[in-house]
């Protein structure tokens, strides 16, 4: 196996952090309903894990695929995404059929990668600006 390279790491760890914020967040909003139990941090848990989990290996993916032809980089990134779709079925299968999980505590934290994704440009731009330094003509 090569090297996991620095890109995926640090972007696998914004998004990882993202989702453990949005967990809580969510974890809260079921607490302050007087919805939450158990179920509902055991499905928060699977969910996140395989949320994670699934842009880690879709990095590792587009790291493997960058030093392939064309054609060829095409089809692993088309084998990878099924093959990850696939597992995230699966994990909203279990988390619906178990009796220990809550099932919309498994499907929502499957959504917070592509939350943190389009909240990412906004702080890259905030970081950018925010104190004057960087934002200007260097």
């Amino acid at each position: 196996m090569s090297k996991i390279d620095e890109t995926v790491k640090r972007e696998s760890v914004y998004i990882a952090a993202f989702v453990g914020v949005l967990s809580v967040l969510m974890q809260a909003v079921f607490l302050v309903a007087g919805r939450w139990d158990y179920t509902v941090l055991c499905g928060n848990l699977l969910s996140a894990a395989a949320a994670v989990g699934n842009f880690f290996l879709m990095g590792l993916t587009v790291q493997k695929a960058l030093g392939k032809g064309e054609k060829e980089a095409a089809d692993t990134m088309r084998l990878s995404q099924r093959l990850r779709l696939l597992l995230l079925f699966v994990v909203v299968a279990v988390g619906a059929a178990a009796p220990c999980f809550h099932t919309l505590a498994v499907i929502i934290p499957l959504f917070f990668p592509r939350v943190a994704i389009a909240v990412r440009p906004l702080m890259d731009k905030r970081n950018k600006n925010g104190d004057g330094k960087e934002g200007e003509g260097k």
